[in-house]
């Protein structure tokens, strides 16, 4: 590749982050995202995800894998990686009387990994943490006064990140990311009267979050023989304290502020600003294994967050620190096979991969009655997962090095432990573009 192939590529790439930094505040619909910081999000990437999401011990030179950062340093001196991924989302929701199906569609991610010297890798890249989305409520009468309650939330938390890695002896590395994490929430109450001509209130708490992040991780390769392997990896992620500014207003509309984002507020009742509010991410612990051959790898991961004693006001859900979070385990496990890697039949290059996933929501939820509008306690959901999904290979011949197109699909189950809770059924499609290049490399004629 000439230089002037070289500039237009890194040129696309940095394009590219920058929509993904606008596209990363969309993709879900569920009510479950009302809480703490909206659903969480894996960091298992492209084929990753469609093995049920292993990172941990997953160690390749033509994959980015910022699941786990000691990876970088499995890169060869003349490798680029520029890799982006795209998902549409089905969410179908059931209540036990109402049923109802959302759309929905993301530009998730785009990463880059490159060598920086012998035996140290480097990848940058932008990925999301979280995302909030949400809009429910109904019709309730009061003094003969009928309203509609709608509760309302967007924002999330997105992560540019900087990472490298070196291999510290043979087959031994360590890496580290260093993460810039920043996302804005906002969670409204809207009271809309349905049976008076009386003025709308909006119920309005906005913040901001802005803070770094740290990740660590560890990897071990051991060959068992000529073309087997074990790989064994470990992460560990502190704790993430921060501040920021929480915003309180009620505001009255002469109609919904939502379907008409043009309308001045009509009057305003509160506007204040409650400073220097703490927000907590927990401290995470992760540890998984690959077992590889040249056709087939299986691999198993675990993932410990320490969630329960985590600080968030109390403000923004009414519940206190005893009963808001929960500690999470996550598993992961999935595999991948190909008929034979270097076969001239395009069809036996192939990857086929799938996998499974556990984990258990890291927030409670406050429960209500819907008939008498009483609390009916607190509740909370396990989340069950399967993937499966094609590697599509194509080998550049003059440099041997091969890109993918990845297909996954991915189904998960959101399966609440109390009544009056919704069921949330989650079908996923994801394309993921993996490109190797030839850099560095400098040619004797063009």
């Amino acid at each position: 590749m000439n230089s002037r192939k070289k500039r237009i590529s890194v040129l696309i790439a940095f394009l590219m982050i920058n929509v993904v930094i606008f596209a990363q505040q969309v993709g879900t619909n569920s009510p479950y995202s009302r809480y703490g910081y909206g659903l969480l999000l894996s960091p298992a990437l492209g084929a990753s995800e469609a093995m049920g999401g292993i990172s941990y011990g997953l160690r390749r030179s033509q994959q980015a894998n910022p699941g786990n950062p000691a990876s970088y340093s499995e890169l060869d001196s003349l490798t680029f990686i520029f890799d982006m991924g795209v998902s549409g989302h089905l969410a179908h929701m059931d209540d036990g009387t109402n049923k109802r199906d959302f759309y929905n569609g993301n530009l998730d991610y785009v990463t880059m990994q490159f060598p920086l010297f012998h035996k140290v890798g480097v990848s940058i890249g932008l990925l999301p943490y979280s995302k909030t989305g949400y809009n429910y409520g109904g019709v309730r009468s009061l003094s003969n006064i009928q309203y509609l309650e709608s509760y309302r939330g967007t924002g999330g938390l997105s992560q540019v990140y900087a990472g490298a890695a070196w291999e510290l002896a043979n087959n031994f590395s360590a890496g580290f990311n260093l993460s810039y994490l920043f996302g804005s929430f906002s969670h409204s109450s809207v009271v809309m009267p349905v049976t008076s001509s009386a003025l709308v209130t909006e119920e309005k708490n906005k913040f901001r979050l802005l803070n770094i992040k740290y990740d660590f991780g560890l990897q071990y390769r051991h060959e068992l023989d000529k073309g087997r392997s074990v790989t064994v990896g470990a992460v560990y992620t502190p704790a993430v304290h921060a501040d920021a500014d929480v915003n309180h207003t009620i505001l009255l509309y002469g109609g919904d502020p939502y379907e008409n984002p043009w309308l001045s507020p009509s009057g305003e009742i509160a506007n204040d600003t409650i400073e220097g509010t703490s927000f907590q991410l927990p401290h995470t612990f992760g540890l998984g294994f690959t077992y590889s051959t040249g056709r087939l790898l299986i691999g198993l991961d675990g993932t410990y967050q320490m969630w329960k004693e985590v600080e968030y006001p109390g403000l923004l859900d009414g519940l206190t620190t005893n009963d808001r979070f929960n500690d999470v385990i996550r598993i992961n496990t999935g595999m991948e096979y190909v008929i034979d890697p270097l076969s001239q039949n395009f069809f036996h290059r192939i990857r086929f991969r799938g996998g499974v996933s556990y984990t258990n929501a890291y927030t409670n939820f406050s429960v209500v009655d819907p008939e008498s509008g009483l609390s009916a306690g607190m509740g909370s959901y396990s989340e069950y997962g399967v993937n499966v999904g094609l590697g599509l290979p194509f080998r550049d011949y003059m440099s041997g090095h091969v890109s993918m197109l990845n297909i996954g699909f991915g189904y998960s189950r959101q399966q609440p432990d109390a009544s009056y809770m919704i069921s949330q059924d989650m079908f996923k499609i994801s394309l993921n573009l993996n490109i190797n290049e030839l850099w560095f490399f400098k040619r004797q004629f063009n």
